[in-house]
């Protein structure tokens, strides 16, 4: 059910929408109901000292000080303190302040409290045994409350207070004990049902209930048109993926905006250019090895045929067996050249590194096709600018991209001109090795090719002297396989400079 992105998008978007309302809504009720308690309790402790002083002259009760209270506090302690309309029957408060070691409360016993009509505040007046003096409900007046756990601590002197829980009814309490000059004469303990505060936070908690499924269908709207617009380009990759795994490479799918998916879907449209070109690579890869292999191998089929009939002149027929060993050769260099990029490319190129000063190296090779660059009228310079470059190389491998980086040279230079190899130190401390020829340079739409295998810019000269299109393509894959890195710089009519650098 819960199987596509889409739905798993709506769904997580609705878990976190009621689990942060609904933990929201039970803070607050919490709060709510801590408030509203502190607030009557507060109420409570000043309607105590009111009554403390409207029934015995120059008393003073014990309790908090509430210095800054909420507005909401204030103006329900005002309404309490409003609403104390105390009247007292059977009473003869006296007109003076009661002396200390004169006090006598027995002439509260025949009082009678009324209170007004708005106040729900249970008010008793306990003497110092513990007795109740005075009930605003009458129902307790002459019973002993000693033995309760806030008259206790009221008569030790302490401002006591509980909540108490009652079925489904919260009952604030306080008990506050009454002074003369620091003397513990009685205590006033009140009590207040909060009936209309539970009910008001239950209307609350409907609403906040109500409120929060409201939220929870919008969000629900909301996740469905989120995940509709999230999950359609997901939903268009993956189709699109699906497509180029059967084979289909023109596939592509929109990529606007910079957000993730639309930076995925340019990523998978460079993905698919890359695989089709890749593929267009391998045809032509695939389609050059064989007309590479087919022309040396028609040419040795068609000289077997002929001595193959018997009657060759045996100067003709030295001439096949050469020709024959020649396009031998040619084919065995073909297949080791793609052997080295086989391995190259498989990352399972070996390797067989010694320290070699790479002077020496170049050096030695360019003595070693001396005589094939005097046969063409070619001088070969050597710069080195540095005395000696220790580096850590197959030997065998870097001549062999010498080799073909000179060979290049050689083929393309006119009778007459320069071939020159630089060793130098760029500014990496890196060795770096530069051929450079005086030939016909290279145009702009052919350098963007140099380096693609059996890619050759001059093709009929190029067969007509071995060349597989593979030179440049197996130097590269030396050098990077060593960590170096090869490049090319030519202009027509300005000749070409190939370099490649080792660490």
């Amino acid at each position: 059910m819960f199987s596509s992105l889409r739905a798993r998008f709506t769904l997580s978007h609705l878990v976190v929408i009621v689990i942060a309302m609904g933990a929201a809504a039970a803070m607050l009720l919490t709060f709510l109901r801590a408030y509203f308690i502190q607030s009557t309790e507060d109420s409570l402790a000043a309607q105590a000292r009111l009554t403390a002083q409207a029934l015995i002259p120059g008393a003073s009760v014990s309790g908090p000080q509430i210095v800054d209270q909420s507005p909401f506090n204030t103006q329900l302690q005002q309404q309490s303190i409003e609403n104390l309309n105390l009247q007292a029957q059977n009473i003869d408060v006296p007109q003076d302040p009661i002396e200390p070691g004169k006090v006598d409360l027995t002439y509260l016993s025949d009082a009678d409290l009324q209170l007004g009509a708005q106040l729900t505040t249970r008010i008793r007046v306990l003497d110092v045994q513990g007795t109740v003096l005075v009930d605003s409900n009458g129902g307790s007046r002459g019973t002993s409350l000693r033995d309760d756990e806030l008259i206790v601590q009221a008569l030790s002197g302490e401002y006591a207070s509980l909540v108490l829980e009652e079925g489904e009814s919260t009952i604030v309490q306080v008990a506050v004990p009454m002074m003369l000059d620091d003397q513990i004469v009685g205590v006033v303990h009140l009590s207040q049902p909060l009936d209309d505060v539970i009910a008001v936070l239950g209307d609350v908690r409907d609403r906040l209930w109500l409120a929060t499924a409201l939220a929870t269908l919008l969000a629900a709207l909301t996740a469905l048109l989120l995940s509709r617009a999230i999950s359609r380009p997901i939903g268009a990759l993956t189709k699109a993926a699906g497509k180029v795994a059967a084979g289909d490479l023109e596939t592509s799918v929109p990529a606007k905006g910079r957000h993730e998916i639309a930076r995925l879907s340019r990523a998978f449209n460079e993905m698919t250019a890359r695989l089709k070109s890749a593929r267009q690579a391998q045809v032509d890869f695939v389609a050059n090895v064989s007309h590479e292999l087919r022309t040396p191998m028609t040419s040795i089929k068609g000289m077997l045929e002929t001595l193959g009939e018997g009657d060759v002149e045996p100067e003709a027929r030295d001439r096949f067996l050469h020709t024959m060993r020649g396009e031998a050769d040619r084919l065995i260099n073909l297949v080791n050249d793609l052997i080295i990029l086989s391995q190259a490319d498989s990352a399972k190129l070996e390797l067989k590194r010694e320290m070699h000063d790479l002077a020496d190296v170049v050096s030695e090779l360019a003595r070693s096709i001396e005589h094939v660059m005097t046969e063409k009228g070619l001088t070969l310079r050597i710069e080195t600018l540095v005395e000696a470059v220790h580096v850590s190389i197959d030997r065998a491998r870097i001549e062999q991209v010498l080799f073909n980086l000179l060979d290049n040279a050689v083929k393309y230079s006119p009778l007459g001109g320069k071939v020159t190899i630089r060793l130098e130190k760029n500014a990496g401390n890196d060795a770096r090795v530069i051929v450079q020829d005086e030939g016909p340079g290279i145009s702009a739409e052919d350098m963007a090719r140099i380096g693609e295998r059996f890619f050759r810019v001059d093709k009929a000269r190029s067969r007509q002297e071995g060349g597989g299109g593979l030179g440049l393509a197996i130097a590269k894959a030396l050098v990077e396989a060593h960590g170096g890195a090869l490049t090319i710089e030519s202009h027509e009519g300005e000749g070409t400079a190939v370099s490649f650098t080792l660490p």
